[in-house]
């Protein structure tokens, strides 16, 4: 890579390219060639694509550095960019307005980055952009140095526990499938991330697609694997394009495929494109998806580590555990297992997301507390309303109450709460959601993504779906909370997988925490947040209302009536509370309940 002492970055993870930044690459580029930086300064000025920051609430961020010294500017647009290059590039001038503010800088100070360190530094489509930050460093020590058995021991010694969800020791499960007996055997990469408001997977081959192959290598060399595979969803096509791209790299190179840095070690790695279907992010479901086959689960034991794929010993990993292989074995165990709880070793990538102000990708070391991931990290709640729950782990975790925000994020004391980690999803929820009503949607999700193979799942998700339903739609009946319960408990004890025996979590911990939601719904026929539509009931505060016809004009059913410039009237049999009175009337007069 050519040298050079002025370097544009420019975010183009998904949420940058969303917000624009392949228009804010091509101006710098264009504007770049047409002022003639290298004639007339004298310097050397490149434009680099770079994957995601995290503060994607921010995006397009840019960041300008001149001689080391870095401007970072936040909601970038293509037309703004003339005003960077002239003031900032050829006059030395930052633009102080378009720099990114002190939410920006709070944002990260909590954080740690190992997964994230590089994303946002690097450029994914050039492995010399990671081979500059010691990309591959960790693959030639260990196979210049370490025997398999010492680089799984390494594993072990730093705590690492798999990042999709259960939390099982990496360490342990390589150990297990090197020792199963069977040849070949097989290292799975799982990027089948299908948990609603969750993208730190994608994020990671997005940003940095090298450090998960890095550590697949490393992974197949300590199992004994010559062959790998990167399960990922079709609907991701920018991570599915950028790991194509470092493969073909990472082979040119002499990183993959026979005699590895001239090694007795041959190792290659196909990709496998998923249709989508959130069981296949179970590994025996995953597995039966390579193999051709409908992706469903089967009973365990055995474990894929004694036989998965093709009944071989197979190691299956989310992108997140392979993403820290590479910088564990560099920095070494001790310097991973000093981030985190006793029992839950190094950081967490987590995707922060719902009504918090500052919403992205966030890394932090598990321990930390909700309160700092909320509050500092997060800004708070937006419109400074107040925090009711937070959901952590997808459709598979639970809810966590406002009153236990100190609680410390780790897979110990979330499990205790009633949730999970999970693979890293966080949606903070305020006092406008219904928990109720949250609980449905989650339900809605796992039900409609169960494969049906067993019945405990297919038909109690179908049957605790349909009592959320009527109790939102205020046909809820005495008994339904005890019902949803044990139903509950019989799903989670008898479901073949993961899938069916998590999918009443969001069930068990709303009615653990918000039962008095639960009652109003079904004894008052009210929805306290305002949100269960059968439930509600507009009318018009006379005293307020001025007559101005505003919310008559909006209403679709003609329920509003009334003379101009005096108060109007709702008639209720009429009136299809869609809310759009509500939302237009200017003076408050539409009351809500």
């Amino acid at each position: 890579m050519e040298e050079c002492n002025i370097v544009i970055k420019v975010c183009m993870g998904t949420g940058g390219i969303a917000a624009g930044g392949t228009g804010v690459v091509s101006a710098f580029r264009e504007e770049i060639q047409a002022v003639g930086v290298n004639a007339s300064v004298e310097r050397n000025c490149s434009v680099h694509n770079v994957g995601c920051r995290g503060f994607c609430a921010r995006d397009v961020l840019v960041d300008v550095i001149i001689d080391g010294e870095k401007t970072t500017y936040e909601y970038i647009k293509s037309d703004m960019v003339p005003r960077i290059v002239q003031e900032h590039i050829l006059q030395g001038q930052a633009i102080g307005d378009w720099e990114v503010k002190e939410d920006y800088h709070t944002f990260h100070e909590k954080q740690v980055k190992v997964v994230l360190s590089d994303c946002g530094e690097v450029d994914p489509e050039d492995i010399e952009s990671y081979v500059e930050r010691d990309g591959y460093k960790a693959l030639k020590k260990v196979l210049a140095t370490m025997t398999p058995e010492e680089t799984i021991d390494l594993i072990k010694a730093s705590g690492l526990r798999g990042r999709g969800g259960a939390g099982f020791p990496a360490g342990l499960k390589w150990e297990f499938a090197r020792k199963a007996p069977g040849e070949p055997k097989y290292l799975i990469c799982n990027a089948d991330e299908g948990d609603p408001g969750a993208f730190m997977d994608r994020s990671v081959i997005e940003g940095n697609p090298h450090s998960v192959i890095e550590g697949m290598i490393i992974g197949a060399y300590a199992i004994g694997a010559l062959k790998g595979y990167v399960y990922i969803r079709a609907e991701y096509p920018l991570a599915v394009e950028r790991l194509k791209i470092a493969l073909d790299q990472a082979r040119q190179r002499g990183l993959l495929g026979n005699r590895i840095l001239e090694k007795d070690f041959d190792f290659d790695i196909k990709i496998k494109l998923g249709a989508g279907a959130f069981v296949c992010g179970e590994e025996t479901a995953l597995i039966a998806s390579i193999e051709g086959n409908r992706g469903m689960p089967k009973a365990k034991p055995p474990f894929p580590a004694q036989k998965g794929l093709w009944g071989k010993p197979t190691v299956i990993n989310n992108v997140e555990t392979l993403a820290n292989i590479a910088y564990i074995i560099r920095n070494g165990a001790d310097w991973f297992a000093q981030f985190g709880t006793e029992k839950s070793k190094g950081t967490k990538v987590f995707a922060l997301t719902g009504k918090v102000k500052n919403s992205g990708l966030i890394e932090v070391p598990l321990g930390i507390s909700l309160r700092e991931i909320v509050y500092d990290i997060g800004g708070g709640i937006e419109g400074d309303r107040k925090l009711k729950a937070v959901q952590t782990g997808g459709p598979s975790g639970g809810c966590i109450t406002a009153g236990m925000i100190d609680i410390a994020v780790d897979y110990e004391s979330l499990a205790k709460a009633g949730s999970i980690v999970g693979s890293g999803g966080m949606v903070v929820m305020d006092e406008t959601d219904c928990m109720v009503n949250i609980a449905k949607y989650f339900l809605e999700f796992t039900q409609a993504e169960s494969c049906g193979k067993c019945v405990p799942c297919r038909i109690g998700t179908k049957r605790l779906l349909e009592i959320l339903e009527r109790i939102t739609e205020g046909r809820g009946r005495p008994g339904d909370m005890d019902l949803l319960e044990k139903l509950s408990n019989d799903v989670k004890s008898a479901s073949l997988c993961g899938l069916g025996q998590t999918a009443p979590n969001p069930v068990l911990s709303t009615l653990r925490y918000f039962r008095d939601e639960y009652e109003a719904h079904i004894h008052e026929k009210r929805c306290p947040a305002g949100v269960c539509k059968n439930l509600l009931t507009y009318s018009i505060l006379e005293e307020f209302c001025k007559g101005c016809t505003m919310c008559a004009r909006v209403c679709p059913a003609g329920a509003i009536v009334g003379e101009k410039k005096k108060p109007h009237k709702i008639i209720q049999e009429i009136c299809v509370k869609c809310g759009a009175c509500f939302e237009t009337c200017k003076f408050k007069a539409i009351k809500k309940g």
